[in-house]
């Protein structure tokens, strides 16, 4: 086995890393405080292929596997996890899936536009009262004449203040949720300034806190029939195929995460002195950075995993849930630990790693919580449902 990069994934890492650099992380502490990202982000992503990625040219994508995808999400989450949220959801969770699903109509509606950074994408699943248990959702679609008529509030929801579509998951079955469960579930595209959507941005979180996060209410929206994207009930699977990809996505960023917190605790830790000497010759500190390293190069290497798997077509859903709870876990850790060496420093957000402590924790939380993904793993392994 060669896990040597290839040409084409170093040069796509190089270019992602000097994107990063020149156009993220020195401003990632300001969007942070301000929480707001500079919306103009979106179009240079778009204008390097990083919003095409897996798509393909004849779609208006970059192309590329989902290596390369990968090695993107790691250096975006590298430099601002919120940056890498902006394209985890858009791409990760709504290009790709309206790549998988849609017609050829929805395909050429919004594949070019979404690509090219022309348009963003939001994946209206979780709702106030369901996270975790996806399939009791009680958002609503009626059907009147040819049209749906969707009702119902989402929470939570990426880019949900700025994008331009969004991926909705709505009950269609008619029946009451704790009698159909997923069967009832179906999935749309709703172009953002349908009347009677509304969005409110979400502020105050401890994490992610230049991405826009918001709540969508959905007040008898309209939408033609052929905005259902996939089979009428049909839509639970179609979000989990999505979630599957999505937590790849999740640990990649992760990694980008334990990577930055590695860079910043070595730096500081070889230029600061105590004791006459730099903290770097205490055994204890050197400890703390080879923790992060070995964190560091096994959730790289769960992550590139799960890319392999996905181009070569085998199966990857247990694979990913493998590596997005080892990835997000390690980030809290990682991040935490080099809090530590930074001791009284790393609590002002002067410096970078307190906002790595704030964005690993929600890591845990998001696209299937570390304690789900522990279910689908051992359910993997005994095919026991212990839901």
């Amino acid at each position: 086995m060669n896990l040597e990069l290839a040409e084409e994934h170093v040069a796509v890492r190089e270019l992602a890393a000097d994107f990063v650099n020149r156009e993220v992380v020195p401003h990632a502490a300001a969007w942070d405080r301000a929480e707001e990202v500079d919306r103009g982000i979106v179009a240079k992503l778009g204008s390097l292929g990083f919003l095409g990625l897996t798509i393909p040219e004849e779609h208006g994508g970059s192309g590329g596997d989902h290596l390369a995808y990968a090695l993107v999400l790691e250096e975006l989450g590298r430099g601002d996890s919120s940056v890498r949220g902006l394209v985890s959801v858009s791409l990760g969770l709504v290009t790709k899936t309206i790549h998988a699903w849609g017609s050829d109509r929805q395909k050429k509606a919004w594949l070019p536009r979404l690509t090219a950074g022309e348009a963003l994408g939001c994946f209206a699943l979780t709702e106030p009262g369901t996270g975790s248990d996806a399939g009791n959702l009680r958002a609503k679609a009626v059907r009147d004449g040819d049209d749906w008529v969707i009702s119902g509030t989402k929470v939570f929801i990426t880019n949900g203040t700025w994008a331009d579509v969004a991926l909705v998951f709505a009950r269609t079955g008619g029946t009451a949720p704790e009698q159909a469960g997923h069967k009832g579930i179906s999935a749309f595209l709703v172009p953002t300034d349908t009347p009677g959507l509304t969005r409110s941005l979400i502020h105050g979180k401890l994490g992610l806190r230049g991405q826009p996060t918001a709540e969508l209410v959905f007040d008898g929206v309209r939408v033609p029939n052929d905005a259902m994207l996939g089979p009428e009930g049909g839509g639970f699977k179609v979000a989990m195929s999505a979630l599957a990809k999505g937590r790849m996505s999740v640990a990649a960023g992760c990694v980008g995460i334990v990577q930055a917190s590695l860079d910043a605790a070595l730096s500081y830790a070889t230029q600061r002195e105590q004791f006459g000497k730099p903290i770097a010759s205490h055994q204890l500190v050197q400890e703390m950075l080879a923790d992060i390293k070995v964190e560091l190069d096994a959730a790289r290497l769960l992550v590139w995993r799960v890319a392999d798997l996905i181009d070569r077509g085998r199966p990857f859903q247990a694979e990913s849930s493998i590596a997005k709870l080892y990835a997000s876990e390690a980030a809290v850790k990682a991040s935490n630990t080099a809090l530590q060496v930074f001791g009284g420093y790393g609590f002002v957000d002067e410096y970078p790693v307190g906002k790595y402590v704030r964005d690993a924790r929600v890591m845990t939380l998001y696209e299937g919580t570390s304690q789900i993904q522990k279910l689908l793993i051992g359910r993997d392994l005994t095919g026991i449902n212990a839901f």
